[in-house]
């Protein structure tokens, strides 16, 4: 007599009752690192971006340097040459020295901002490049230093834009997250890499992959308003 063969199924998903609580830590770990992380690129990028843009050849240059805007955009080419993964991993021993360890959120903000300035700093040039020549003119001609130039005249004619640059960067660092969680640093990324797909838990990562779509979509809206509101009518 033939004995009958038994099968057995194994259910690999979190079940949703348990989702949030698992999404929850995950998510302010990649919030932790998107927020610091974007702190330090919008504030450094947007400095270089200024200096790279006054010191180069163009009209509305306020201190034209051909030396230092060659050695700064050299850089900046070469922080935005490198993919994220590779920077990150290239990275490890400087990070270790750093922040004394190549794990957790500390170690993943020290990559992300390396790739996050240079990108964020030719975005501001950009748009400061799209400025009219004539305003910068105007403000030197009444009597403006440099610095009151810089904010009067340049940051604020261009703020919409640089608000559009920035809503553009956020959105980027936390693609950096995603890629940096992946790897060791917490947060989402490692989420879905741990649970969602090592572990075969669709739960985990339809959860995961519908966040993300959420956290970008708000800082989206969050950036577009913002923008809307920082044009003069």
């Amino acid at each position: 007599m033939t004995e009958p063969v038994l099968t057995a199924s194994r259910d690999f998903n979190t079940p949703w009752s348990e989702v949030p609580a698992t999404l929850w830590t995950a998510l302010l770990e990649t919030l932790t690192m998107v927020f610091v992380t974007s702190v330090i690129v919008l504030v450094v990028g947007l400095i270089v971006g200024v200096v790279l843009h006054n010191t180069s050849a163009r009209e509305s240059a306020l201190f034209t340097n051909e030396k230092v805007y060659s050695a700064i955009d050299f850089v900046v080419n070469i922080g935005r040459s490198l993919p994220f993964l590779i920077l990150m991993a290239f990275m490890i021993p400087v990070t270790r020295i750093i922040v004394g360890t190549s794990v957790g959120i500390k170690a993943a903000v020290v990559p992300m901002a390396i790739a996050g300035i240079p990108y964020f700093a030719r975005l501001v040039e950009n748009a400061l490049r799209g400025l009219p020549d004539e305003i910068v003119r105007a403000s030197v001609v009444a009597g403006a230093s440099k610095a009151q130039a810089v904010s009067t005249a340049q940051l604020s004619e261009a703020l919409p834009a640089l608000v559009g640059a920035g809503t553009i960067q956020v959105i980027g660092i936390i693609e950096f997250s995603a890629v940096a969680g992946a790897i060791g640093a917490g947060g989402l990324g490692n989420l879905a890499l741990a649970y969602g797909y090592q572990a075969f838990d669709d739960h985990i990562m339809l959860a995961t992959v519908i966040t993300l779509i959420a956290l970008v979509q708000l800082v989206q809206f969050i950036g577009n308003r913002l923008a809307r509101w920082v044009t003069r009518p």
